[in-house]
């Protein structure tokens, strides 16, 4: 069977989402979103599953009468899993991932924590940990784990709804987790602990079937029973497949939305510091990859307050020429100046006005180069995502890195990258309309990043 035409279910932190990609074009030829918004409970704060359902199997109906569709892929953010009692329903709503309730057993789950030498994994506050989400669930509820009969991870659960198929994935287990050892590429102690090990579904590569699509769902939207099922992948491991199975190493992915993160291939070996929100990845083959993280998307979201500004080049100098740039960190608690707090130095520009974007452009990509430095990245920096299309972003992560950035055309490479789980390793075509933006050699560029780094490394922040 040739599979042309892969709908991608994509869950991500802000919005979900059903794309139709053409494997042939590497272009995405139909999407719908709607927004993930975090009902507040009782008994706490979750996500919607069943009206991302509805949603997903209205579109896929949609979908297949207007375009067909050959198979599907599953990306969602990490950080999340779902657990399912003996019928196959939610045993308990699935947890956001930004609630802190699981700090108030912090102390105890530390007891138990594997070390970050092993599993990779830097310690997160509220639920960023997968392990501190289970641990907080099952003692806050203990008639729960009596109730479990599967736990699946997140790109994982919409594959059950799709097939009746349990599986975990390494791409989401390898997402600070504290679950799961890259290096052995095994679970870690923690399951034992926990004691999951008979619950949590098997591991298996993003890129394996899953199952195909299951005889009610194949009525229901007009889809054929032999629609294949990928079994699914973490979003920023989407965004780096298609570079993974395409470009020559060295090199970097930088995937942007709620999150920036950076992912390094084989870079520099460098000692991470996950006091630096640097952690250990995993690819969609397996294998480890040195990453690091800053909620970039959040903080751009509160300093703009919803005004977007395009700044000519002339507007991104004079904030160069001016000094005016804002020192980390905007949001707490992530990325490498996670106990910071933000401050302007020069003028704080006004709310849209274009020296405000640029400055907050400056700013996102000074922290993004410098995660970059944290992991030893080497070569070329890809940007994925919303990022990819914005100017200051892209010409001071140039200069500060005095690397080549490369702007992918699509916003939303998580799609393709999900679409690509297909594609047995091979790209069907030359990933289309990128832009690569070399580093300005002008000293002004280098002396506003070479600044900015010395008020942040000085002392502490």
């Amino acid at each position: 069977m040739t599979i042309r035409h892969v709908a991608v279910i994509d869950i991500g932190k802000t919005n979900a989402k059903l794309a139709l990609v053409d494997l042939q074009t590497q272009l995405e030829i139909a999407v719908v979103t709607r927004a993930n918004t975090v009902l507040p409970g009782p008994p706490y704060p979750h996500f919607d599953e069943e009206g991302h359902w509805k949603f997903l199997l209205q579109n896929l109906t949609d979908f297949q009468n207007t375009h067909g569709i050959d198979a599907i892929s599953v990306t969602t953010h990490g950080a999340c899993a779902v657990l399912l009692d003996a019928q196959g329903s939610l045993a308990t709503p699935v947890l956001d991932y930004e609630y802190h309730g699981p700090d108030d057993m912090r102390v105890a789950y530390d007891i138990i924590r594997p070390a970050f030498e092993l599993t990779g994994s830097p310690a997160l506050p509220g639920g960023l940990n997968l392990g501190a989400q289970l641990h907080w669930l099952f003692a806050n509820d203990p008639s729960l784990y009596a109730r479990t009969a599967h736990i699946v991870t997140y790109p994982q659960y919409w594959g059950f709804r799709l097939t009746g198929q349990t599986a975990t994935d390494m791409t989401s287990l390898g997402c600070h987790t504290d679950l799961w050892c890259p290096q052995a590429s095994c679970f870690s102690s923690l399951v034992d602990d926990l004691r999951i090990r008979d619950r949590i579904a098997l591991p298996r590569k993003a890129t394996d079937r899953l199952g195909q699509l299951s005889p009610a769902l194949a009525a229901q939207t007009g889809l054929s029973r032999q629609t294949p099922v990928a079994c699914g992948i973490h979003d920023s491991n989407a965004s780096l497949y298609p570079h993974l199975i395409s470009r020559p190493a060295p090199f970097s992915v930088v995937s942007t939305g709620t999150w920036i993160v950076a992912m390094g291939v084989a870079g520099d070996d460098v000692v991470l510091d996950p006091a630096r929100d640097t952690l250990i990845n995993v690819d969609a083959r397996g294998a480890p990859v040195r990453s690091a993280r800053l909620m970039g998307g959040r903080t751009y979201d509160i300093l703009t307050k919803g005004v977007d500004i395009a700044p000519s080049i002339a507007e991104q100098e004079a904030v160069l020429h001016a000094g005016t740039m804002l020192i980390p960190s905007v949001v707490r608690g992530s990325g490498p100046f996670p106990d910071s707090d933000a401050y302007w130095i020069g003028e704080e520009p006004p709310t849209g006005s274009p020296a405000r974007a640029a400055a907050i452009g400056f700013h996102l990509a000074l922290m993004t180069a410098y995660s970059l430095s944290l992991i030893g990245a080497r070569g070329p920096t890809v940007v994925e995502g919303a990022f990819s299309r914005n100017a200051p972003f892209l010409n001071m992560l140039a200069a500060a890195t005095d690397r080549p950035v490369i702007a992918t055309a699509s916003t939303t490479g998580t799609s393709l990258g999900a679409a690509l789980l297909f594609s047995d390793g091979v790209t069907t075509a030359a990933p289309p309309n990128d832009r690569t933006i070399m580093p300005d050699q002008r000293s002004f560029w280098q002396s506003y990043a070479k600044s900015w780094k010395t008020v942040v490394t000085s002392g502490p922040l």
